[in-house]
């Protein structure tokens, strides 16, 4: 089948100038041919996208899909029915596909379960990069542990959803990850810091040791692939890179020492600016108590200096939401925050070529070139000069995951 997207202004992920009235030949998954090209006499469907501004399709490189519920059951099993927590994870994989973000890395959640499910066409959902649960000590961040008790009975669906898992000492670590990785994960995720949603632990907190995290690496080393950490500050960032952790989430405390040993080390970050403007004022909505708003004073605000920080020093910066519960809605809302700190087109290179990059998957995603897949996405107007349209779910009119027509309103957007 040849689908042939015609008569948009392209913008290809790689930071180049945006060409006027594009046309792009897709043939079965991937992109045949960019550029002026006549529409082939074979094509099977032409759509027309005058008005709109065609892009690589959106990458969130730091989603939890499997988190699709009020905050306050994600520690304890048995609180929500299995089958109620599978549509809750599926109506939140579709309505993140429909929001036009054709591939997501799950950071703590979801397993290959939920991808090969989606592969099978039972369920509409992004391209999804899974980390298993991610690993944290005993009383760590994400944990949820009681401080007086030691019962601990955390949501665990393996085959769905499990969003952490806690080790202690090197072997507990590797048996860990090697389970995640045996149940699909594509990369690890390890908590090397204290949180914001934390019941015992401060953002100043480091968590797990060097020979912990180590553990952590030669699994994923074994694998031909690599482990991200979250990390708000610099102490835990440090203890990361002497493990050999190549990724770091949040990095709200940043310092330029830190930054520097990032860049040298080859290192990515990938900021979340969504969750800490969107927690800070919905904390009820997303089932959380009131001193989780307070713990979030300033965070923003030092995550927005980071990534001015982590670019000078010449930091690869990804893109990601962090978005957690039912209300995932703002998936977009990060492109909106990273384009007043560096501009709208920074942003868009953030959130397609650079996030492919740190998933490592920039051979097939991110861009739109001849010989990548076919994940495309259209939206109505000009998110350079508007910018804020990304935060509209319904200014996407349409969205393509490899050659196949997603979402098309086209036509009830005129």
């Amino acid at each position: 089948m040849t689908l042939v997207l015609r008569g948009a202004t392209l913008i290809d992920g790689t930071g180049a100038d945006p060409v006027a009235g594009a046309t792009v030949v897709v043939d079965g998954e991937r992109i045949d041919a960019v550029g002026g090209r006549a529409t082939p006499d074979d094509a099977s469907e032409v759509l027309e996208l005058e008005g709109c501004t065609l892009l690589p399709g959106l990458i969130d490189a730091h989603s939890h899909l499997g988190i699709a519920f009020e905050m306050q059951h994600h520690g304890h099993a048995g609180h929500l029915p299995a089958a109620e927590v599978a549509a809750r994870v599926f109506a939140v994989c579709e309505a993140t596909l429909m929001a036009g973000f054709t591939t997501c890395r799950d950071l703590g959640g979801l397993d290959g379960g939920i991808v090969a499910t989606i592969a099978l066409g039972l369920v509409e959902g992004p391209r999804i990069f899974p980390s298993g649960p991610a690993i944290a000590q005993d009383g760590g961040h994400a944990t949820f542990m009681a401080p007086f008790s030691d019962c601990w009975c955390p949501l665990s669906i393996p085959g769905l959803v499990e969003g952490v898992t806690v080790a202690t000492g090197p072997d507990e670590v590797r048996l860990a990850a090697s389970k995640a990785f045996r149940r699909g994960a594509t990369q690890l995720k390890v908590m090397v810091s204290g949180g914001v949603i934390s019941l015992t632990d401060e953002l100043e907190h480091t968590q797990l040791t060097v020979d912990e995290l180590r553990a952590a690496v030669l699994e994923a080393e074994a694998r031909n692939t690599y482990v991200t950490a979250h990390a708000h500050n610099s102490r835990g960032i440090q203890n990361g890179l002497a493990a050999g952790i190549t990724c770091f989430e949040h990095g709200s405390f940043l310092d330029e020492e830190t930054a520097a040993a990032m860049a040298t080390a080859g290192a990515a970050l990938v900021p979340t600016l969504t969750v800490t403007h969107v927690m800070a004022t919905e904390h009820e909505r997303w089932g959380l108590p009131p001193a989780i708003a307070a713990r979030m004073e300033g965070v923003g605000e030092r995550m927005v200096d980071a990534v001015k920080l982590a670019r000078t020093a010449g930091v690869t910066l990804g893109s990601g939401s962090d978005l957690l519960g039912p209300h995932q809605e703002h998936r977009g809302l990060e492109l909106v925050l990273r384009s007043e700190i560096e501009g709208p087109m920074a942003a868009i290179v953030a959130a397609t070529a650079t996030n492919a990059r740190v998933l490592r998957a920039d051979d097939r995603l991110g861009t739109v070139e001849a010989g990548k897949l076919a994940d495309l996405v259209a939206v109505r107007g000009d998110p350079l000069a508007e910018p804020r349209l990304f935060d509209d779910p319904e200014r996407v009119v349409l969205v393509v995951k490899g050659g196949v027509v997603k979402k098309d309103t086209r036509a009830d957007s005129r």
